[in-house]
This record gives structure tokens, C-alpha cells and sequence, in this order.
């Protein structure tokens, strides 16, 4: 499934818009990861442990909705955008969603 941020393909017309399409993840952010984030917070440096976390929401966040699109019967998605937010009562869950168009090229 080819994925793109661009609303076209350069080479690759496409043929049929399929549909709006989207794919959604929770990620929950334990204790141990906050710990860690707050000692780089306190003492500067980046907070790895979150850098990993969101990496790998964004991925299963798109390859939800690759998955959705293709049982849509596209072959690629294109305008994709992913966004981020925390939700829960303390903020404790990270939340990834990609959004694009599904397409056939």
C-alpha cells in the first residue's frame, strides 16, 4: 500500500477516489516511561522513552488504516496526515490518528 502526504502520485494518475479513510490508536504511557520523560524534563535532554512511544503509535495508527483501505479495495492512500493528543482522566493515554484519502491509481 503506498502511502503519501502529497494529494497526488507523481506518475501514477489516479483512477477512482475511494474514500475518506482513517485509523486510530491508545497508547497507554505506564509509570516507568513517566519517570524516565520527568528526569529529562529536569535535566534536559530528549524524553526517548515518549519518542519511541509516539513512533510507534503513528505506525499502527497508519497501518490500521491501510488496512482499512485496502478492504475498501484501494491501493493507496494520499493527503495523509497523522495527528497526536492525550486523553484520559490524568492525560496518561497518548492517542495517535491518521487520516487520508483512499485511492486507486
Amino acid at each position: 500500500m503506498l502511502v503519501v502526504t502529497t494529494p497526488t502520485v507523481e506518475g501514477a494518475p489516479i483512477k477512482q477516489y475511494v474514500g475518506m479513510v482513517s485509523g486510530e490508536t491508545f497508547a497507554g504511557v505506564n509509570m516507568f516511561k513517566d519517570f524516565g520523560a520527568s528526569l529529562s524534563n529536569m535535566f534536559g535532554g530528549r524524553a526517548s522513552q515518549y519518542e519511541e512511544e509516539i513512533g510507534n503509535a503513528a505506525a499502527t495508527a497508519v497501518n490500521e488504516m491501510c488496512a482499512r483501505a485496502q478492504s475498501m479495495g484501494a491501493n493507496a492512500v494520499v493527503g495523509v496526515k497523522v495527528d497526536y493528543f492525550t486523553a484520559g482522566a490524568d492525560n496518561g493515554m497518548l492517542a495517535a490518528i491518521a487520516t487520508g484519502t483512499a485511492v486507486i491509481l
